[in-house]
């Protein structure tokens, strides 16, 4: 009796140290294949930075022959257009759930296409000084989200044509006009959530103007009507999405769009008046408005 009980004890012992190494077994496997899933997460989140990724037209094969004395500000501009790419994608997954229907549109995508249009904008403007300027790359501008394989948005990455954000085009055809906004130039101070009315100023531009060459008028006519209808559009937006958005929706998705959309058009002044004349700088610093509440 003494003896048996011992081997029973041991027999108990080597079964329950069985099971346990089974299950200490089957818990190593799972947490490698957690593991494993986990990483292939992991590695799908970088790669579609949350609810999808964002594409854009590729830009370097759309170029001509970049001039020697170009190469180095076009290269500064294509590095700037992955950036932003990058950016907006950060973005993206920063704010998942974030917004109503649109918020992907107007906070994202839009400004995407805004900053990337003044990037293109500066590339046209390096080679015209060397060389031929190419017209027609802001068509390159918009990008597009594609979710679990669905797009969506301004454009797609095989280089199809953009869907404009503003009515007037990013080339500024729009009839003739100036910008009558009288504002101060602003960072978006108390530009938070959209909470209710309010108006977008912006700095006036045609008194900072040189002597505009008469070849240049038509061109300068239709960029400072552009600024102004930039600011009607801009005002209709803030119309449209009260009570939507988080502390920064404002600056996000209307301010901050709009003075990019600025800085293109009066890049185009600048081009325009120094094809026959002096081209003026500094025009940039009237980019920004106001929102004033």
């Amino acid at each position: 009796m003494s003896r048996a009980l011992p081997k029973y004890n041991k027999r108990r012992v080597a079964f329950v140290g069985g099971a346990a190494a089974v299950a200490l077994s089957g818990t190593v496997i799972a947490g490698l294949a957690l593991a494993g899933e986990s990483g292939q997460r992991a590695e799908t989140a970088r790669t579609l930075a949350g609810p999808g990724t964002i594409s854009c037209p590729d830009v370097t094969g759309q170029l001509p022959a970049i001039p020697a004395s170009a190469q180095a500000e076009v290269d500064r501009n294509l590095a700037q257009l992955q950036t932003q790419i990058t950016e907006a994608n950060q973005r993206l997954a920063d704010t998942v759930g974030q917004g109503g229907p649109n918020f992907v549109q107007n906070a994202i995508l839009g400004p995407l296409e805004d900053k990337r249009v003044a990037a293109l904008n500066r590339i046209e403007t390096a080679i015209g000084r060397a060389a031929a300027k190419p017209d027609g790359l802001e068509a390159l501008a918009g990008c597009t989200l594609n979710a679990d394989g669905a797009g969506t948005g301004a454009g797609a990455d095989d280089g199809a044509e953009a869907t404009p954000s503003e009515p007037a085009g990013a080339d500024g055809n729009a009839g003739a006009g100036q910008d009558t906004g009288n504002g101060n130039a602003g960072n978006g101070e108390g530009a938070g959530a959209n909470t209710g009315a309010g108006t977008i100023t912006c700095p006036d531009v045609t008194d900072e103007l040189p002597a505009i060459p008469a070849s240049a008028q038509a061109e300068v006519d239709r960029n400072l009507a552009q600024l102004q209808t930039q600011i009607t559009e801009a005002n209709q937006r803030l119309a449209d999405t009260v009570g939507q958005g988080g502390p920064n929706f404002v600056q996000n998705a209307i301010l901050g769009p709009l003075e990019d959309k600025r800085v293109a058009a009066l890049n185009r002044i600048e081009t325009a008046i120094g094809r026959a004349a002096a081209k003026p700088d500094g025009l940039e610093a009237f980019a920004a408005c106001t929102l004033t509440r």
